[in-house]
C-alpha cells in the first residue's frame, strides 16, 4: 500500500492517490482500516488498482471499506520515475469485488484490464451471509442482471470487459452517480426535480408547471468563484433539446446563485411534453472569448415512470395549456 499524499499530488489531484498492488490477502481489509483510523488514508481518496488474489472476502471486505470512505477506484500502476511510462494494471478475483466498492468507479484506460469472474454471473438464492455475493452487488448499487449477460457472451474466465461495456451496464460510473427524478407539489403546483452527483459538484434541473407556463431552471454547481468568472466571461446561455438550442422568447442571460450557474427559462405549457419525452435536456453557458462552453446535459432514459406522473399532474393542474402528448 502505497499513500501519495504530497503538496504536489494534492494540487494536481485534489485527493490523495493510493497505490494497492500484489496479492489481497485475507489481512489486507485489517491493514487497510487501521490506515484509514490513523488518518493515513483519508474519506474520499482515490485508490488505484493492480491486484489479484483468492480471498473473495478479503476483497468485499475492502470493498466495503472503499464506501464507507466515500473513495474512489481506478486501475493504474504508480510510475517508477519521472517521465516514464507505467505499467499496465491488471485487477482480477479479490480485486474485482474491491474495485466494485467505488463510490465513483472509473473504467479502465490504456492497456489497463480487469477481469470479472465468471462466478459473478451466477444469481444464487438469498443468503444469510453477509459477504454474499449478490448480497453485496446490491450494496455496491451493481445491477447483477446487467453484468450476467456480459459474463455469459464473454465464454471466459476471467471475462475482460471493456470500458463502453462497463460503463453502459453501470458496472463503471466515471464520477457520476444514476440521474435521479423526484415529483413533489410545492403550493400546489406540481414540481420535478432532476439530479445527478458528480464527484467534485451537483447538476440539477427542475420543472415547474405554472398556470402561465413551465418554468425550466438549471443549476450547475462549480463553486461560487468560477460560477462568477463562468457568468462574467459568458456571451449567452441556452438549452438544448435532443442536442439542438430550444429558443423561448425570452433573454438568454444565465446569473450566480450561491455556488451555481443558473439558466431559467419559461417555456408554454403546450411545449411540456417536447421536453420530458425528449431524450436529453442540456444548458449551457457560451463563452465570448473562445469556443469553449461551460454546462451540462441530462440523458433522461429509464425515467418515463415519474416523468409521466409529472405530465399528467401539470395536465390536470392546468389543463388548458398543456397540450396532449402523441
Amino acid at each position: 500500500m502505497q499513500v501519495n499524499n504530497d503538496r504536489l499530488t494534492l494540487a494536481v489531484a485534489k485527493a490523495p492517490q493510493i497505490y494497492l498492488a500484489g496479492v489481497i490477502d485475507a489481512d489486507a481489509p485489517q491493514r487497510f482500516e487501521s490506515m484509514m483510523r490513523s488518518g493515513k488514508i483519508a474519506n474520499g481518496s482515490d485508490i488505484y488498482l493492480n491486484a489479484s488474489g483468492a480471498d473473495l472476502h478479503a476483497g468485499i471486505a475492502l470493498g466495503r471499506l472503499f464506501r464507507q470512505g466515500s473513495m474512489v477506484t481506478h486501475l493504474g500502476t504508480q510510475r517508477r520515475q519521472r517521465g516514464a511510462p507505467a505499467k499496465p494494471a491488471l485487477c482480477t478475483d479479490a480485486c474485482v469485488y474491491a474495485y466494485l466498492g467505488g463510490l465513483y468507479r472509473w473504467a479502465p484506460t490504456g492497456a489497463d484490464r480487469i477481469g470479472f469472474p465468471a462466478q459473478m454471473a451466477v444469481d444464487p438464492k438469498a443468503s444469510a451471509d453477509p459477504d454474499d455475493t449478490s448480497a453485496y452487488l446490491k450494496e455496491m448499487d451493481i445491477d447483477q442482471s446487467a453484468l450476467a449477460p456480459l459474463l455469459t457472451a464473454a465464454h471466459a474466465d476471467p471475462a475482460w470487459l471493456p470500458a463502453d461495456q462497463l460503463i453502459a451496464a453501470r458496472i463503471a460510473n466515471n464520477g457520476r452517480l444514476p440521474l435521479t427524478a423526484t415529483y413533489q407539489v410545492q403550493n400546489g403546483e406540481p414540481y420535478l426535480t432532476l439530479a445527478e452527483v458528480k464527484r467534485g459538484g451537483q447538476h440539477r434541473m427542475s420543472l415547474e408547471c405554472r398556470r402561465d407556463g413551465v418554468l425550466f431552471t438549471a443549476y450547475n454547481a462549480v463553486g461560487a468563484e468560477h460560477a462568477k468568472q463562468i457568468v462574467a466571461h459568458g456571451a449567452r446561455s441556452f438549452v438544448e433539446v435532443n442536442h439542438a438550442e430550444s429558443y423561448p422568447p425570452q433573454q438568454d442571460y444565465a446569473t450566480v446563485q450561491d455556488d451555481a450557474v443558473v439558466i431559467a427559462r419559461t417555456y408554454p405549457g403546450a411545449q411540456l411534453g417536447s421536453l420530458i419525452s425528449a431524450t436529453t435536456l442540456g444548458a449551457w453557458v457560451r463563452d465570448r472569448n473562445s469556443m469553449l462552453r461551460y454546462g451540462f446535459e441530462f440523458e433522461l432514459g429509464g425515467l418515463d415512470h415519474i416523468l409521466r406522473k409529472y405530465y399528467q399532474a401539470c395536465w390536470e393542474y392546468a389543463p388548458w395549456q398543456v397540450a396532449k402528448k402523441s
